[in-house]
């Protein structure tokens, strides 16, 4: 990650200070992000009482130490407006890649009726939601970002949800919680080879 510089120019008041270099949509997006990233690591204290499968337990809570270590990375770098003091990390899921394709029969999914329904695949739904969420708002703001430092801290978190979610998406699948159609043989065939490589760039 390369380091910020010290000043930044100010088309009104001239150079202004490290903590200083965000931009107007930066502010508010960082906000969402940060707002967000409390109801994530909230939601994850609030549900982690109700899960059965050790399994999952362990995942929650890699996942949330691994979210709080990032939560505080993105306050230190927001406000300090410089290279924060630690790298920003890569969460290493512990799934395998093994997707089970088809569908089976199963109960039609509706709302609850009360709370004590509450079951490790609705936990699971949530927990894929903080991470679908994390990744968007997060992807958003760095593209908003104009401080280099939290544009790539950003990017960096919004990868790794997307990690943490497709941990838990291989989770679901195992335990039929989230199952996987596919087309026929000859339709998958056919949408795979519908492109071509592009040719050498034309002359213009």
């Amino acid at each position: 990650m390369m380091q910020q510089t010290q000043t930044n120019k100010n088309a009104q008041t001239g150079q202004t200070s490290g903590t200083m270099s965000h931009g107007g949509h930066e502010v508010f997006d960082v906000h969402e992000v940060l707002s967000g990233a409390i109801g994530g690591l909230n939601l994850y204290t609030m549900l982690r009482q109700h899960v059965q499968d050790p399994e999952l337990q362990e995942m929650m809570d890699r996942q949330y130490r691994f979210m709080l270590d990032d939560y505080n990375l993105t306050i230190e770098c927001f406000k300090s407006g410089q290279k924060p003091s630690k790298r920003t990390e890569t969460y290493m899921m512990k799934q395998n890649n093994d997707f089970i394709y088809g569908i089976k029969p199963s109960q039609p999914k509706k709302p609850w009726q009360n709370p004590s329904e509450i079951n490790d695949e609705a936990i699971t739904g949530f927990m894929l939601s903080v991470h679908k969420n994390g990744a968007q708002m997060k992807t958003m703001a760095a593209l908003e970002s104009t401080n280099p430092v939290v544009r790539r801290v950003l990017a960096a978190s919004a990868t790794n949800c997307i990690e943490m979610a497709y941990e838990i998406s291989l989770y679901q699948n195992k335990h039929q919680y989230y199952q996987v159609p596919q087309l026929s043989q000859q339709d998958m065939q056919q949408m795979i080879n519908m492109y071509g490589p592009a040719q050498a760039q034309p002359q213009i």
